[in-house]
Protein backbone atom coordinates (compact mmCIF):
# COMPACT_ATOMS: atom_id res chain seq x y z
CA UNK A 1 0.00 0.00 0.00
CA UNK A 2 0.67 3.75 -1.08
CA UNK A 3 1.44 6.35 1.73
CA UNK A 4 0.00 9.19 0.79
CA UNK A 5 2.05 11.82 1.65
CA UNK A 6 5.65 9.84 2.44
CA UNK A 7 6.94 10.05 5.22
CA UNK A 8 10.23 9.92 6.74
CA UNK A 9 11.65 6.92 8.65
CA UNK A 10 11.90 9.01 11.82
CA UNK A 11 8.19 10.57 11.56
CA UNK A 12 6.73 6.87 11.06
CA UNK A 13 8.91 5.86 14.12
CA UNK A 14 7.83 8.87 16.15
CA UNK A 15 4.01 8.34 15.19
CA UNK A 16 4.59 4.66 17.13
CA UNK A 17 7.27 5.55 19.86
CA UNK A 18 9.72 3.53 18.30
CA UNK A 19 13.31 4.39 17.81
CA UNK A 20 14.77 4.82 14.29
CA UNK A 21 18.66 4.19 13.25
CA UNK A 22 20.41 4.25 10.10
CA UNK A 23 19.22 6.81 7.98
CA UNK A 24 16.54 8.79 9.74
CA UNK A 25 15.55 11.01 7.19
CA UNK A 26 14.78 7.82 4.37
CA UNK A 27 11.86 8.60 2.74
CA UNK A 28 8.98 5.51 3.37
CA UNK A 29 6.46 5.29 0.15
CA UNK A 30 4.49 2.70 1.18
CA UNK A 31 3.65 -0.36 3.32
CA UNK A 32 4.34 -3.81 2.60
CA UNK A 33 4.94 -7.06 3.51
CA UNK A 34 8.23 -9.35 2.59
CA UNK A 35 6.88 -11.31 -0.50
CA UNK A 36 5.72 -7.80 -2.61
CA UNK A 37 8.59 -5.11 -1.28
CA UNK A 38 10.02 -2.61 -3.43
CA UNK A 39 12.26 0.06 -2.89
CA UNK A 40 10.82 2.65 -0.50
CA UNK A 41 8.62 0.66 1.36
CA UNK A 42 8.46 -0.30 5.04
CA UNK A 43 9.00 -3.93 5.57
CA UNK A 44 8.39 -5.61 8.80
CA UNK A 45 10.50 -8.82 10.69
CA UNK A 46 10.21 -10.34 14.21
CA UNK A 47 11.73 -13.97 13.40
CA UNK A 48 15.54 -13.95 13.25
CA UNK A 49 15.25 -16.68 10.39
CA UNK A 50 14.46 -13.95 8.02
CA UNK A 51 16.03 -10.81 9.55
CA UNK A 52 18.84 -11.62 6.46
CA UNK A 53 16.06 -11.75 3.99
CA UNK A 54 14.46 -8.78 5.11
CA UNK A 55 17.29 -6.37 5.59
CA UNK A 56 18.76 -6.94 2.19
CA UNK A 57 15.40 -6.85 0.33
CA UNK A 58 14.21 -4.04 -1.52
CA UNK A 59 12.40 -2.51 1.03
CA UNK A 60 14.79 0.78 2.33
CA UNK A 61 13.38 0.67 6.00
CA UNK A 62 13.05 -2.24 8.11
CA UNK A 63 10.78 -2.62 11.52
CA UNK A 64 12.49 -4.92 13.09
CA UNK A 65 12.82 -6.33 16.90
CA UNK A 66 16.46 -6.06 17.64
CA UNK A 67 18.63 -2.82 16.94
CA UNK A 68 21.93 -5.04 17.17
CA UNK A 69 21.99 -5.49 13.18
CA UNK A 70 24.08 -4.48 10.74
CA UNK A 71 22.22 -1.69 8.73
CA UNK A 72 22.95 -2.22 4.78
CA UNK A 73 24.25 1.37 3.41
CA UNK A 74 21.09 4.17 3.07
CA UNK A 75 18.68 2.39 4.76
CA UNK A 76 17.07 2.70 8.08
CA UNK A 77 15.40 0.51 10.83
CA UNK A 78 12.64 1.26 13.11
CA UNK A 79 13.40 -0.68 16.62
CA UNK A 80 10.14 -2.27 17.88
CA UNK A 81 9.84 -4.25 20.46
CA UNK A 82 6.28 -5.72 18.68
CA UNK A 83 7.16 -5.23 14.93
CA UNK A 84 3.87 -6.95 14.04
CA UNK A 85 1.63 -4.90 16.72
CA UNK A 86 3.33 -1.81 15.11
CA UNK A 87 2.69 -2.73 11.41
CA UNK A 88 -0.70 -3.10 11.90
CA UNK A 89 -1.11 -0.12 14.06
CA UNK A 90 0.43 1.78 10.63
CA UNK A 91 -1.99 -0.01 8.61
CA UNK A 92 -4.72 0.52 10.35
CA UNK A 93 -3.83 4.43 10.41
CA UNK A 94 -2.80 5.12 7.16
CA UNK A 95 -5.62 2.86 5.04
CA UNK A 96 -8.48 2.82 7.53
CA UNK A 97 -11.32 0.87 6.53
CA UNK A 98 -14.51 2.39 5.27
CA UNK A 99 -17.22 0.05 5.58
CA UNK A 100 -19.86 -0.55 3.62
CA UNK A 101 -20.20 2.89 2.18
CA UNK A 102 -20.61 3.82 -1.87
CA UNK A 103 -17.97 6.22 -1.69
CA UNK A 104 -15.62 6.37 -4.58
CA UNK A 105 -17.41 3.47 -6.19
CA UNK A 106 -17.00 4.43 -10.35
CA UNK A 107 -18.98 2.11 -12.89
CA UNK A 108 -18.68 2.26 -16.37
CA UNK A 109 -20.65 2.94 -19.25
CA UNK A 110 -23.25 -0.12 -20.49
CA UNK A 111 -21.88 -2.32 -17.53
CA UNK A 112 -24.43 -4.00 -15.59
CA UNK A 113 -24.40 -4.74 -11.91
CA UNK A 114 -27.11 -6.62 -10.44
CA UNK A 115 -29.74 -4.66 -7.50
CA UNK A 116 -28.16 -7.60 -5.24
CA UNK A 117 -24.84 -7.33 -5.86
CA UNK A 118 -22.73 -5.71 -3.00
CA UNK A 119 -20.07 -3.18 -3.95
CA UNK A 120 -17.71 -1.76 -1.17
CA UNK A 121 -15.78 1.58 -1.09
CA UNK A 122 -12.91 2.53 -3.59
CA UNK A 123 -14.22 0.12 -6.49
CA UNK A 124 -13.98 0.87 -10.03
CA UNK A 125 -15.67 -1.14 -12.84
CA UNK A 126 -14.76 -0.66 -16.09
CA UNK A 127 -17.49 -0.64 -19.50
CA UNK A 128 -19.63 -3.41 -20.49
CA UNK A 129 -19.17 -5.19 -17.66
CA UNK A 130 -21.24 -7.69 -15.63
CA UNK A 131 -21.98 -8.65 -12.30
CA UNK A 132 -24.40 -11.22 -11.07
CA UNK A 133 -26.85 -11.51 -8.52
CA UNK A 134 -25.47 -12.09 -4.77
CA UNK A 135 -21.86 -11.15 -5.86
CA UNK A 136 -19.74 -9.24 -3.34
CA UNK A 137 -17.13 -6.64 -4.23
CA UNK A 138 -14.90 -5.21 -1.12
CA UNK A 139 -13.33 -2.06 -0.88
CA UNK A 140 -10.00 -1.24 -3.02
CA UNK A 141 -11.13 -3.42 -5.93
CA UNK A 142 -9.93 -2.28 -9.31
CA UNK A 143 -11.63 -3.99 -12.67
CA UNK A 144 -11.04 -3.54 -16.42
CA UNK A 145 -13.58 -3.39 -19.49
CA UNK A 146 -15.47 -6.35 -20.56
CA UNK A 147 -15.03 -8.40 -17.39
CA UNK A 148 -17.84 -10.81 -16.19
CA UNK A 149 -18.62 -11.81 -12.33
CA UNK A 150 -20.67 -14.99 -11.61
CA UNK A 151 -23.50 -15.11 -8.94
CA UNK A 152 -22.07 -15.35 -5.36
CA UNK A 153 -18.48 -14.59 -6.03
CA UNK A 154 -16.70 -12.77 -3.22
CA UNK A 155 -14.00 -10.49 -4.65
CA UNK A 156 -11.41 -8.72 -2.19
CA UNK A 157 -12.14 -10.39 1.34
CA UNK A 158 -9.14 -10.31 4.09
CA UNK A 159 -6.50 -12.46 3.45
CA UNK A 160 -6.03 -15.96 5.36
CA UNK A 161 -2.98 -14.30 7.09
CA UNK A 162 -2.19 -14.53 10.85
CA UNK A 163 0.71 -14.07 13.50
CA UNK A 164 0.70 -17.16 16.36
CA UNK A 165 0.97 -16.11 19.47
CA UNK A 166 0.46 -18.37 22.54
CA UNK A 167 -2.85 -16.55 23.80
CA UNK A 168 -3.79 -17.40 19.32
CA UNK A 169 -4.24 -15.86 15.99
CA UNK A 170 -3.66 -12.46 15.47
CA UNK A 171 -4.70 -11.08 12.32
CA UNK A 172 -2.94 -9.29 9.82
CA UNK A 173 -4.93 -6.06 9.03
CA UNK A 174 -4.89 -6.02 5.10
CA UNK A 175 -4.03 -3.10 3.40
CA UNK A 176 -4.16 -4.06 -0.03
CA UNK A 177 -6.51 -4.97 -2.83
CA UNK A 178 -7.57 -6.91 -6.13
CA UNK A 179 -6.75 -5.85 -9.54
CA UNK A 180 -8.49 -7.58 -12.50
CA UNK A 181 -7.33 -7.19 -16.52
CA UNK A 182 -10.16 -6.63 -18.86
CA UNK A 183 -11.57 -9.15 -20.53
CA UNK A 184 -11.63 -11.64 -17.36
CA UNK A 185 -14.51 -13.84 -16.86
CA UNK A 186 -14.84 -15.62 -13.20
CA UNK A 187 -17.45 -18.35 -12.21
CA UNK A 188 -19.72 -18.56 -9.62
CA UNK A 189 -18.91 -19.25 -5.80
CA UNK A 190 -15.51 -18.28 -6.48
CA UNK A 191 -13.54 -16.43 -3.96
CA UNK A 192 -10.42 -13.94 -4.48
CA UNK A 193 -8.42 -12.77 -1.60
CA UNK A 194 -7.10 -8.97 -1.46
CA UNK A 195 -3.52 -8.53 -0.89
CA UNK A 196 -1.58 -8.33 2.66
CA UNK A 197 -0.22 -4.85 1.17
CA UNK A 198 -0.60 -4.97 -2.62
CA UNK A 199 -2.60 -6.04 -4.75
CA UNK A 200 -3.98 -9.37 -5.77
CA UNK A 201 -3.83 -9.50 -9.75
CA UNK A 202 -5.50 -11.59 -12.53
CA UNK A 203 -4.40 -10.71 -15.72
CA UNK A 204 -6.34 -9.78 -19.14
CA UNK A 205 -8.07 -12.36 -20.74
CA UNK A 206 -8.05 -15.46 -17.88
CA UNK A 207 -10.95 -17.16 -17.29
CA UNK A 208 -11.47 -18.89 -14.02
CA UNK A 209 -14.19 -21.74 -13.40
CA UNK A 210 -16.47 -21.98 -10.22
CA UNK A 211 -15.43 -23.06 -7.10
CA UNK A 212 -11.79 -21.49 -7.42
CA UNK A 213 -10.06 -19.73 -4.51
CA UNK A 214 -6.92 -17.36 -4.94
CA UNK A 215 -5.33 -16.33 -2.05
CA UNK A 216 -3.61 -13.18 -0.96
CA UNK A 217 -0.92 -11.29 -2.97
CA UNK A 218 -1.16 -14.02 -6.12
CA UNK A 219 -0.28 -12.98 -9.51
CA UNK A 220 -2.05 -14.62 -12.46
CA UNK A 221 -0.86 -13.97 -15.60
CA UNK A 222 -3.02 -13.41 -19.08
CA UNK A 223 -5.16 -15.77 -20.82
CA UNK A 224 -4.86 -18.25 -18.28
CA UNK A 225 -7.17 -21.06 -17.79
CA UNK A 226 -8.38 -22.41 -14.69
CA UNK A 227 -10.73 -24.86 -14.00
CA UNK A 228 -13.44 -25.70 -10.86
CA UNK A 229 -12.22 -26.74 -7.00
CA UNK A 230 -8.75 -25.40 -8.40
CA UNK A 231 -7.04 -23.95 -4.81
CA UNK A 232 -4.23 -21.49 -5.06
CA UNK A 233 -2.69 -19.69 -2.03
CA UNK A 234 -1.22 -16.61 -1.03
CA UNK A 235 1.91 -14.84 -3.08
CA UNK A 236 1.86 -17.39 -5.86
CA UNK A 237 3.31 -16.23 -9.30
CA UNK A 238 1.53 -17.80 -12.17
CA UNK A 239 2.49 -16.49 -15.70
CA UNK A 240 0.98 -16.14 -18.86
CA UNK A 241 -1.59 -18.91 -20.77
CA UNK A 242 -1.14 -21.23 -18.32
CA UNK A 243 -3.44 -24.16 -17.68
CA UNK A 244 -4.83 -25.62 -14.45
CA UNK A 245 -7.18 -28.02 -14.65
CA UNK A 246 -9.77 -29.02 -12.18
CA UNK A 247 -8.59 -29.69 -8.37
CA UNK A 248 -5.15 -28.80 -8.91
CA UNK A 249 -3.26 -27.63 -5.57
CA UNK A 250 -0.97 -24.59 -5.40
CA UNK A 251 1.13 -23.76 -2.06
CA UNK A 252 2.23 -20.53 -1.24
CA UNK A 253 5.09 -18.83 -3.25
CA UNK A 254 5.60 -21.28 -5.83
CA UNK A 255 6.17 -19.44 -9.20
CA UNK A 256 4.53 -22.01 -12.60
CA UNK A 257 6.21 -20.75 -15.61
CA UNK A 258 4.51 -19.49 -18.55
CA UNK A 259 2.44 -22.03 -20.66
CA UNK A 260 2.71 -24.70 -18.51
CA UNK A 261 -0.42 -27.38 -18.18
CA UNK A 262 -0.96 -29.02 -14.77
CA UNK A 263 -3.77 -32.05 -15.03
CA UNK A 264 -6.85 -32.29 -13.06
CA UNK A 265 -6.22 -33.39 -9.16
CA UNK A 266 -2.50 -32.51 -9.24
CA UNK A 267 -0.68 -31.15 -5.85
CA UNK A 268 2.39 -29.31 -6.37
CA UNK A 269 5.08 -28.98 -3.84
CA UNK A 270 7.78 -27.09 -5.89
CA UNK A 271 7.74 -24.34 -8.89
CA UNK A 272 7.05 -25.76 -12.07
CA UNK A 273 9.17 -24.52 -15.20
CA UNK A 274 7.29 -23.34 -18.62
CA UNK A 275 5.81 -25.15 -21.47
CA UNK A 276 5.30 -28.85 -20.06
CA UNK A 277 2.39 -30.58 -19.06
CA UNK A 278 2.26 -32.04 -15.40
CA UNK A 279 0.66 -34.60 -13.38
CA UNK A 280 0.69 -36.26 -9.70
CA UNK A 281 0.74 -35.83 -6.54
CA UNK A 282 3.23 -34.10 -6.10
CA UNK A 283 3.13 -33.11 -9.80
CA UNK A 284 5.83 -34.19 -12.22
CA UNK A 285 6.29 -34.15 -16.12
CA UNK A 286 3.34 -36.15 -17.08
CA UNK A 287 4.51 -38.64 -19.38
CA UNK A 288 6.85 -40.35 -16.55
CA UNK A 289 4.06 -40.43 -14.17
CA UNK A 290 2.21 -42.09 -16.28
CA UNK A 291 5.02 -44.97 -16.42
CA UNK A 292 5.00 -44.66 -12.59
CA UNK A 293 1.53 -45.48 -12.17
CA UNK A 294 1.39 -48.30 -15.14
CA UNK A 295 4.21 -49.78 -13.03
CA UNK A 296 2.80 -49.34 -9.76
CA UNK A 297 -0.04 -50.87 -11.12
CA UNK A 298 2.07 -54.30 -11.98
CA UNK A 299 3.59 -54.35 -8.48
CA UNK A 300 1.51 -57.21 -7.48
CA UNK A 301 2.30 -59.25 -10.11
CA UNK A 302 5.97 -58.76 -10.02
CA UNK A 303 5.60 -59.61 -6.16
CA UNK A 304 3.48 -62.94 -7.05
CA UNK A 305 6.69 -63.75 -10.27
CA UNK A 306 9.41 -63.27 -7.39
CA UNK A 307 9.13 -66.15 -5.86
CA UNK A 308 9.28 -64.97 -2.50
CA UNK A 309 6.70 -65.85 0.66
CA UNK A 310 3.57 -63.40 1.08
CA UNK A 311 3.90 -61.58 4.53
CA UNK A 312 1.19 -63.09 6.29
CA UNK A 313 -1.93 -61.00 6.65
Amino acid sequence: MRLDPPQTATELARSIGAQVLGNAYRLITGLNEINRVEEGDLVFVDHPKYYEKALLSAATTILIDRADVEIPAGKAIIVSSDPCRDYNLLVSRHMPRKGWSNEAISIGERSEVHPSAVIGPHVTIGRDCRIAPGVVIHEHTTMGDRVIIHANTVIGADPFYYKKRPTGYDKMVPGGSVTIGDDVEIGALCTIDRGVSADTRIGRGTKIDNHVQVGHDTIIGERCLIAAHVGISGAVVIEDDVTLWGQVGVPSKLTIGKGAVVLGQSGLINSLEGGRTYFGSPAGEWKQKMREIALMSRLPELFRNSGEKKPKE
